[in-house]
């Protein structure tokens, strides 16, 4: 959701803000006044392409800053910032830090609709139709398009591991040779990780234990040998024992001392230990040295480390073993695949048919509220076509479209052919209302929705909106005073008359809002247009 939305240096307007309503926020003005240039801002803000030619004349450079309130972000919002310079260049800020257009969109895109005529607009996009039927009847297809998920990614899975097994079977017989030898070359040292990491510690002990010994048993020695650091520091302690009867600081020094005695004693005992560890065994020692040797040959030759040589032996064991077992890997294999192509197709038809059963009464809902919107006999429904089973992804065996009938005994065609702008975006609407809390986009917004709309139809349209407002955030540019009288908040567009014209955004209500209600209404205001702007606030209010 939209909480403030800052405008500098964007077409026509050098400065503008707007805090829209939770609910609905419409905005109003003469033609021309500059709404497309607010619009523009709010493309930037969605992620959409950059285009220098929007900066103001005279401008350095054009800012979109706003702070929303996203679906699970930060409960105290996100402030983000776009600049684009007349140059070219541009600069996008998520919460103080930089980021890519792609991340705006990935952020904000998702949670902002754009609903103009022929732009940004998802519903003519037949990938999202899927989308849009899902999210209707999650309760009853999420589980079996999860099910369906899970089912291919195992056959996509059977598939790779069949090709991989093909593939080595079929160079087998060119490789079986160097396979083999690679094979027997390696069993001959029959390496392990474990043992090489064990001979990587052990070896240089082992190669060095006279060296070892020879400092060890030395410093032993000094430590307990006779006249050796252990008898020195008795014979101290033991002087300061006797002078303490006099003065008793020394007693603690010497309590210092016996404490250090202590550790010198148990460092002895220590090097005691790791002599009587070392054992000076030439024949072990050729053994470790030899496995070492034997080790580093073959890593000089499958390595370069233990882990790949291990690597290599699987591999030249899978291809030994795919020659001698008379193709049963294979024939194991495809029988995995065909198990699990069996347990798609079943998952297919379970997610087919949990859609099949849903479509009508999508359908049926988004015509009621066509209807609604005075668009006569004019119906939706939902087509169903199963794909070959290469063309299969993630969301589904079928292809699903939303067709488009305009009236009782005309064909059936797709959205995207529907050549009435304004057709458009009230078949838009009426998937927005039908959707509700189910559509993940939280704030749309509606350009042109009132496109050759009036009399009843204008009414009918103003009431959508309002209900498509209890669960959507929806800021509406519009003609139609009945759609302007039911906003939460009111912003008037207008443009001065200077030589450099500019922009203005204001909240308008009161007395200034009755007027531009009955300039809408009748392009002046007359008492009696007052009079009627009055009324319609009224009803609106009420």
């Amino acid at each position: 959701m939209i909480d403030e939305l800052f405008v500098q240096n964007v077409a026509l307007i050098r400065e503008a803000s707007i805090a829209p309503a939770p609910g609905l926020t419409v905005l109003t003005g003469e033609t021309g006044a500059g709404k497309t240039a607010l619009l523009s801002a709010i493309k930037l803000l969605v992620g959409e392409r950059a285009d220098a030619s929007a900066v103001r004349e005279g401008s350095d450079a054009l800012e979109v800053e706003a702070r929303l309130f996203l679906r699970g972000g930060d409960p105290d919002g996100c402030i983000v910032r776009r600049r684009v310079e007349a140059a070219g260049r541009g600069r996008v800020q998520i919460d103080g830090h930089m980021a890519s257009v792609r991340e705006l969109a990935a952020t904000v895109g998702s949670s902002i609709d754009l609903c103009g005529q022929h732009e940004h607009q998802r519903l003519l996009d037949p990938a999202m139709h899927v989308e849009l039927l899902d999210a209707w009847a999650a309760e009853s297809v999420t589980p079996v398009r999860e099910a369906y998920a899970a089912a291919l990614r195992e056959a996509r899975a059977a598939a790779k591991e069949l090709a991989r097994i093909v593939e080595m079977g079929r160079a087998a017989d060119e490789r079986l040779d160097e396979a083999a030898f690679v094979l027997r070359r390696i069993d001959e040292v029959s390496p392990s990780q474990e043992e090489y990491e064990e001979l990587e510690q052990t070896l240089p002990r082992a190669e060095h234990a006279e060296s070892l010994l020879r400092a060890v048993g030395g410093s032993y020695e000094g430590i307990s040998g006779d006249g050796g650091i252990a008898d020195g520091l008795g014979e101290t302690i033991g002087l300061l024992r006797e002078a303490a009867t006099y003065d008793d600081q020394l007693s603690d020094l010497a309590d210092r001392l016996e404490s250090s005695l202590i550790d010198v004693e148990d460092v002895a005992a220590d090097l005691r230990s790791y002599r009587d560890s070392v054992e000076l065994d030439p024949d072990e020692l050729a053994r470790m040295q030899s496995r070492m040797a034997s080790f580093q040959g073959l890593m000089r030759t499958y390595g370069p480390s233990m882990e790949r040589v291990l690597e290599r032996r699987t591999q030249a064991a899978e291809i030994v073993a795919a020659a001698q077992d008379g193709g049963e890997r294979e024939r194991k294999a495809r029988k995995a695949l065909d198990a699990a192509e069996a347990r798609l197709a079943k998952a297919a038809d379970a997610l087919d048919a949990a859609r099949s059963k849903a479509a009508p009464q999508l359908a049926k809902a988004v015509s009621e509220q066509m209807s609604l919107l005075e668009m006569g006999s004019a119906q939706l429904s939902v087509h169903s076509e199963r794909l070959p089973r290469k063309q299969w992804t993630a969301a589904g065996p079928s292809k699903i479209e939303l067709l488009y009938r305009p009236g009782a005994g005309l064909t059936a065609r797709p959205l995207r052919r529907i050549a009435s702008g304004g057709e458009v975006s009230r078949v838009m609407l009426a998937c927005k209302v039908v959707l509700g809390e189910a559509d993940a986009t939280e704030t749309l917004v509606f350009d042109e929705v009132d496109a050759g709309v009036g009399g009843a139809t204008a009414v009918a349209l103003a009431q959508v909106l309002s209900r498509l407002a209890q669960t959507h955030q929806v800021i509406v540019v519009t003609h139609l005073a009945q759609v302007a009288v039911m906003g939460e908040r009111h912003y008037l567009v207008s443009k001065s008359d200077d030589d450099v014209p500019e922009t203005s955004l204001v909240q308008i209500e009161g007395e200034r809002r009755v007027a531009e209600i009955a300039r809408m209404l009748s392009g002046d205001t007359s008492a009696t247009s007052l009079a009627h702007a009055r009324e319609m606030l009224d009803t609106a209010r009420s």
